[in-house]
């Protein structure tokens, strides 16, 4: 196994780990989103809309070409870059890399309203899920005004003001003024690759750093929302906070808090108070998701209608006992462990890893922040996850959101 980090003639920085034996190359190419949309669901209808057609080969052409040769290919939005990624067999890496270029600088949007039509059919579905809509809520005011915000109800209530200009427009200036950042990882040499990479990507427009246009979203208040669905036999609420994100202080402490309080399953606070103890709900869960700017920390449950008080009192009590009562050594070498464990977990993979690289390295935290991370982890204390819980988990700056039967 090797790993060689250098930039390609127009300072695309690469990472190329070589992991013998395998039957599948893998490569993740992120380009930095630096500013907002103009107007929400322009960047949906843009990630959607590069699989659908080139100058060489229609929709249909396109996906008859990746199926042809097993090439898994896609492309992904998120809040902070637009990912495009393959895995395809050792053989076949040419044809990929070169489908891959011809997406990123042939792709039409021919089927601009043919994508419109079937988010604005997807959107309504998904909000048919109750947590969905509580989440879309709870991230609308979370995220007020901000691009982070750009909720699948707010998508919904914009997308007929895109227009194909809009989306062209907008991914010519991602192409042109974005950090751009490749991962490769697979068992081929280096020197057999490297060359058909430089080829084609190292083609494109330049990567460019230290554009970035978009603000810091903050929340300076309490904001409550609640809803009614007819349908509904149970109540889902929604309880969060902004916190840090990657890179910054408190991440690691962060990330255990996230372990201990709700993520681990059948182990968590949550889940031992809430369910086995109370018998509250069957699900009950937090979640810590990072941004470039902020992160955001919150906790989930689902119960039934005349238990939505008493669940967010519970809520309380267990925050108020991870902020004033020391955790014990044993449950945060636990969750240290098992954080440990998950890094690995998702690390397994050819694709998974170039994915892991590509995004920190997108994101300006190097290709090894993993391995910085978990260093990091290994070091937080009791007391600063006490200090951490007490600095975040504040009862005058929080969102909560609720759906509940009519």
């Amino acid at each position: 196994m090797s790993k060689e980090i250098s930039k390609l003639q127009n300072n695309i920085e690469y990472i190329y780990k070589q992991n013998k034996n395998t039957p599948r190359m893998a490569l993740c190419f992120n380009f930095s989103i630096n500013k907002a949309e103009k107007i929400p669901g322009t960047y949906s209808l843009l990630a959607r809309l590069l699989l659908q057609g080139t100058k060489n080969y229609n929709s249909e052409q396109l996906a008859n070409e990746f199926e042809k040769y097993a090439i898994d290919f896609s492309s992904e939005l998120f809040p902070n870059y637009l990912r495009l990624k393959f895995v395809c067999l050792n053989e076949d890496f040419s044809k990929a890399i070169e489908l891959m270029n011809e997406v990123i600088i042939s792709s039409t949007f021919d089927e601009f309203e043919k994508e419109k039509l079937k988010i604005k059919g997807e959107i309504p579905a998904e909000l048919d899920s109750p947590r969905a809509l509580a989440m879309d809520a709870y991230f609308n005011e979370m995220f007020e005004n901000h691009y982070y915000g750009n909720t699948m109800t707010k998508i919904l209530g914009n997308i007929d003001r895109v227009t194909k200009e809009d989306v062209i427009e907008a991914y010519n200036y991602i192409l042109n003024n974005s950090k751009k950042v490749l991962a490769v990882v697979g068992s081929l040499d280096k020197d057999a690759v490297m060359p058909q990479i430089e080829n084609t990507l190292g083609s494109l427009p330049p990567s460019i750093d230290g554009n970035f246009e978009i603000s810091k979203p903050e929340l300076s208040k309490i904001k409550e929302v609640t809803s009614c669905k007819s349908d509904l036999n149970q109540a889902h609420i929604v309880k969060g906070w902004q916190v840090q994100t990657y890179g910054q202080k408190d991440y690691p402490a962060l990330v255990l808090l996230n372990i201990m309080l709700g993520a681990c399953g059948l182990s968590s606070r949550l889940f031992l108070e809430l369910r086995d103890k109370k018998g509250l709900a069957y699900v009950v869960r937090s979640t810590y998701e990072t941004y470039k700017l902020t992160g955001n920390f919150m906790i989930y449950i689902a119960t039934e209608p005349k238990n939505i008080e008493v669940s967010l009192k519970g809520f309380s009590e267990e925050i108020e006992k991870i902020r004033t009562i020391p955790v014990s050594e044993n449950e945060l070498n636990d969750a240290k462990n098992n954080l440990i464990g998950k890094c690995a977990f998702l690390d397994e993979t050819n694709i998974q890893q170039a994915c892991t690289y590509a995004k920190y390295g997108v994101l300006g935290f190097g290709f090894d922040y993993t391995d910085e991370m978990k260093e990091a982890v290994k070091q937080v204390t009791v007391d600063e996850i006490l200090e951490c819980a007490k600095k975040y988990f504040v009862d005058d700056k929080y969102v909560l959101s609720i759906i509940k039967p009519q």
